[in-house]
C-alpha cells in the first residue's frame, strides 16, 4: 500500500524521468474508461463525469473524452470555476468543450438548478477530489456529493471515492457512494476497507 506523500513523490519521481503530469493524466483517464467496459457491459447508459478542478478532475475529463470517442451521450459537471484548472486539466477541457456539454456549477445554489431525468440508465463517474480532499469536504463539491449519492445507476471512483482520506479511510463529512473504484499505481492506504470494489491501474510511473 502507499500514502498519498508518497504518490506525490512518485509522481515527481516521474517528472524527473521525463514523463509529463499531462501523460500521466492521459494514461489514467484512459486506464479508468478501459477498467470501466472490461467490469460493466454498458448499452444504453448516459456517462455522467462529476469534475473537481485539480488533477483529478483532469482525469476525469480525459475519461470523458474516452466515452464521447465511443459514441456514449456524455455530460460533464466541473464542480468550480474553469479559471481554477491546472494547466493539464485545462488543455482537456479544450479538447472537450466543443464536443461535450460541460456545465460550469461554482456554488450550491447552481448545482441545485440541475436535475437528471429519471428514465436514463446513467454511469455517474466521481473524479472530483482524489487523495486532494483536506479537511471537511466544502461546498459545491458536499452538494456534489449528495447529488451523487441520490442518483440511480453504476458509480464509479477515479483514483479514490471523493471525500474519503486517502491515508487514513476517514470519511471528510461524506463521500461519494460507488460500486467500483479504479486506483492509480498502488492500492493507496484509505481504500483498504474497499479492497474487493478496487482495481489498480498503471499510468506510467517508472519502476525506481
Amino acid at each position: 500500500m502507499i500514502t498519498s506523500q508518497q504518490m506525490r513523490e512518485l509522481e515527481e519521481y516521474a517528472l524527473s524521468k521525463d514523463i509529463s503530469i499531462a501523460e500521466l493524466m492521459e494514461n489514467a483517464g484512459k486506464g479508468v474508461f478501459r477498467a470501466i467496459r472490461e467490469k460493466y457491459e454498458l448499452t444504453n447508459q448516459r456517462v455522467a463525469v462529476f469534475c473537481g478542478t485539480g488533477n483529478n478532475g483532469g482525469d476525469g475529463l480525459v475519461v470523458a473524452r474516452y466515452f464521447h470517442e465511443k459514441k456514449f451521450p456524455v455530460i460533464v459537471l466541473l464542480l468550480g470555476l474553469k479559471d481554477s484548472l491546472s494547466d493539464e486539466s485545462l488543455e482537456n477541457y479544450d479538447k472537450l468543450k466543443k464536443q461535450v456539454n460541460i456545465l460550469c456549477l461554482s456554488t450550491k445554489e447552481e448545482l441545485s438548478k440541475f436535475h437528471f431525468q429519471r428514465h436514463h440508465q446513467l454511469l455517474l463517474i466521481d473524479a472530483m477530489l482524489g487523495i486532494g480532499v483536506k479537511g471537511i469536504v466544502r461546498e459545491p463539491i458536499a452538494s456534489a456529493i449528495d447529488l451523487f449519492n441520490s442518483v440511480s445507476g453504476i458509480k464509479v471512483a477515479v483514483d479514490l471515492p471523493s471525500g474519503l482520506n486517502a491515508d487514513t479511510g476517514e470519511i471528510m463529512g461524506k463521500m461519494c457512494e460507488c460500486d467500483f473504484i479504479v486506483t492509480f499505481h498502488e492500492l493507496k492506504a484509505g481504500l483498504e476497507k474497499f479492497q474487493e470494489k478496487v482495481r489498480i491501474v498503471d499510468i506510467g510511473i517508472p519502476k525506481g
